[in-house]
C-alpha cells in the first residue's frame, strides 16, 4: 500500500483544482493521486472553496479555456478525416470513378 506524504498546499492546491474542474476523478488522474483520497481531503478541509465563476477568471484561463475547446474541436475533426480515408482508400472501386 502506497503512503506517501503530501504538503498542505498540495492539498490545498488540490482540492482548489478539482473545485475548478468539478471532476474529483479527472484530477486526481492528472495529479496522480487516489480520487478517494482527494474526495477525503475535500470533506475534511476546514474551510468552505469558493468555485470559480467564468466571469472570475484571469485573461490567461480564459484563454487557456478558449484553446482547450478549439484542440478538442480540431481532433473531432481529424479523427473524422481519418475514418473517411480509411473508407474512400479501401479499394473496392466504389468510390474510384472505376
Amino acid at each position: 500500500m502506497d503512503k506517501s506524504v503530501f504538503d498542505a498546499s498540495f492539498k490545498r492546491m488540490a482540492i482548489d483544482l478539482s473545485y475548478a474542474r468539478v471532476s474529483v476523478k479527472e484530477v486526481a488522474d492528472e495529479l496522480g493521486i487516489d480520487p478517494g483520497r482527494l474526495s477525503k481531503w475535500r470533506q475534511k478541509g476546514s474551510s468552505p472553496v469558493r468555485t470559480i465563476q467564468a466571469g472570475e477568471l484571469t485573461a490567461e484561463q480564459r484563454e487557456i479555456r478558449r484553446l482547450q475547446k478549439e484542440l478538442k474541436e480540431a481532433q473531432l475533426e481529424r479523427d473524422i478525416l481519418k475514418k473517411a480515408i480509411s473508407i474512400f482508400s479501401r479499394g473496392d472501386g466504389r468510390y474510384t470513378g472505376s
